[in-house]
């Protein structure tokens, strides 16, 4: 704007510099009204012309100079280089056009844009290793468990399953069953058209297992985490490796076995039926949520030093339990045949079984007498046992009828009617008395589902019933204080077990119920003078 523009700054300069001192001074002075008058009229008639001849000069030099600036600000614009603004197609600079005239040969002022320039919004360079992505839970409906089928699509399961101990009943009883998962068929179907790459063919194969499992989504890291340079020392390499397998493989077939409310899976390794592949170690067992307590029994026995239970991880799958935490026990082919009632591949009475305690039979590499009964199984494994199924409550084996304590509505004897052979238990059958085909002198301890919820006053004393040596390994973990320890080292490994007890908060639950029985058991020893003896024969 120009000092032209502003009608005020117009006056002041007529009033000063146009009128002379002496006008000024009649201005001031007193005079007459009529002279005063004429004066003020005179002085505003002048200034009337002056502003009129003004207005005339001042609204055809505002124009040009609008015409001036912007012409020169387009000149030099045009020369002047668009600095900052990226030369990669990215950011276009506007085109500038020539000046347009209007309908009277007059100059437009430029249309003006403003631009703002915003720059991107920088993303963290990996968002896959610092956030999880949310997983979308799967429906699923659970598998039901004793479920039968006809006898003419079963063909050649008997070799299979005959390899396994305690899984007599499946081969006597449910073998004439086929395993087809029908269940499984519906679900699949489902995830069929909704772009799922899991599903199941219904073919009958010999030998092999209906159903078999096509694609499933691999793991983006193992589910036993060993974040240090070596894993624990009470694990052997082949255990870790058999963990590994049973937790990431992919479950290349799935077959219910009823009598154990179990799924049989035969994980991918290569081209081979399902006989071979149990035969190779690539074969699992899937039990309930319930059995959950078989994974801390087999972290147990590892760190005790009795090395006798199959290695255990837990897992979640989409085709079993809506994805809960289920156990996953190794099949193992190198386990004695089992019959139907005992599941045992040793058939043996709580009376028969006293007797041989006090034979002890094949200690200090003494061969027993033939009037003395013994079988194979090497004198210290019954201690062995008796040590682990105490710590654990594990009552199946040695106490079946639960004469040792009061049992809860829910334990097997109670549901079963067991609770009434107390009065002759002598006459009671052991269970789960397992052996090695090719290593007779050893047990294998299988269905170790273990009872945390039993209080220090109900324990069953009964399993350490005749027994008077204890092993030396085991009893100087427990004297050590190192158990809890070890156990949150070893039991931290299965992260999906973890998780599934509710993180260290749970699995300190346990360990205080497993610490509470072995110093009760510490003090069994001490007060019944019973000896702690290196058992590594």
């Amino acid at each position: 704007m120009t000092t032209f523009d502003q009608p005020s700054k117009i006056k002041n300069l007529f009033i000063c510099c146009l009128c002379p001192p002496r006008v000024l001074r009649l201005w001031t002075c007193r005079r007459p009204r009529t002279k005063r008058n004429l004066l003020v009229g005179t002085a505003c008639v002048i200034y009337l012309g002056f502003l009129v001849s003004q207005v005339g000069h001042v609204l055809p030099q505002h124009k040009g100079g609008h015409q001036k600036i912007s012409s020169r600000s387009l000149q030099d614009a045009a020369q002047t280089p668009f600095l900052g603004i990226p030369l990669d197609g990215t950011l276009s600079p506007p085109d500038f056009q020539e000046p347009q005239h209007g309908s009277n040969g007059t100059l437009l002022p430029p249309n003006v844009v403003y631009i703002t320039l915003r720059s991107k919004r920088s993303k963290p360079a990996n968002i896959r290793g610092t956030v999880k992505p949310k997983r979308r839970k799967k429906h699923t409906n659970p598998l039901s468990y004793g479920q039968h089928f006809p006898k003419a699509a079963f063909i050649g399961q008997e070799e299979a399953f005959a390899q396994q101990p305690g899984r007599a009943t499946h081969a006597a009883g449910a073998m004439g069953a086929a395993i087809a998962l029908e269940a499984r068929k519906h679900q699949l179907d489902e995830h069929r058209h909704k772009g799922m790459a899991t599903r199941e063919r219904g073919h009958r194969r010999p030998g092999g297992i209906s159903g078999a499992i096509k694609a499933q989504p691999q793991p983006e890291e193992s589910n036993i985490r060993i974040y240090s340079e070596s894993s624990p020392s009470w694990l052997s390499k082949e255990d870790i490796l058999n963990m590994r397998m049973l937790a990431d493989s992919r479950i290349e077939n799935i077959q219910e076995v009823p009598a154990h409310k179990a799924v049989l899976v035969v994980f991918a390794k290569g081209p081979s039926t399902t006989g071979t592949a149990c035969k190779q170690g690539h074969c699992g067992i899937i039990k309930r949520p319930l059995d959950m307590s078989e994974v801390f029994a087999f972290h147990l026995d590892r760190i005790l030093g009795l090395n006798r239970s199959l290695p255990s991880v837990s897992r979640r799958s989409e085709f079993f339990q809506d994805g809960q935490a289920c156990p996953v026990i190794l099949w193992d082919s190198s386990l004695s045949p089992t019959d139907n009632s005992t599941h045992s591949s040793v058939r043996l009475t709580w009376g028969r079984y006293q007797q041989l305690l006090k034979q002890k039979c094949w200690q200090n590499g003494k061969v027993p007498k033939a009037e003395w009964g013994c079988t194979e199984i090497h004198h210290y494994e019954w201690s062995k046992m008796a040590l682990f199924d105490f710590l654990l409550q594990i009552y199946n084996r040695l106490d079946r009828s639960c004469c040792g304590f009061k049992p809860l509505k829910e334990d097997s004897c109670m549901q079963q009617g067991l609770k009434l052979k107390c009065n002759d238990q002598d006459a009671v059958d052991l269970t789960h008395i397992v052996q090695r085909r090719h290593d007779r002198r050893h047990l294998a301890f299988i269905d170790n589902k273990g009872f945390f919820d039993r209080n220090e006053d109900n324990l069953d004393f009964k399993i350490l019933q005749g027994i008077n040596e204890f092993p030396e390994s085991a009893v100087s973990v427990l004297r050590s204080q190192h158990l809890r320890e070890k156990l949150l080292q070893s039991l931290f490994l299965d992260k999906i077990y973890w998780e599934s007890q509710g993180g260290r908060k749970g699995i300190e639950k346990l360990i205080d119920v497993i610490e509470r029985r072995s110093k009760i058991l510490l003090t069994y020893i001490n007060a019944h003078g019973a000896k702690v003896l290196p058992m590594n024969e």
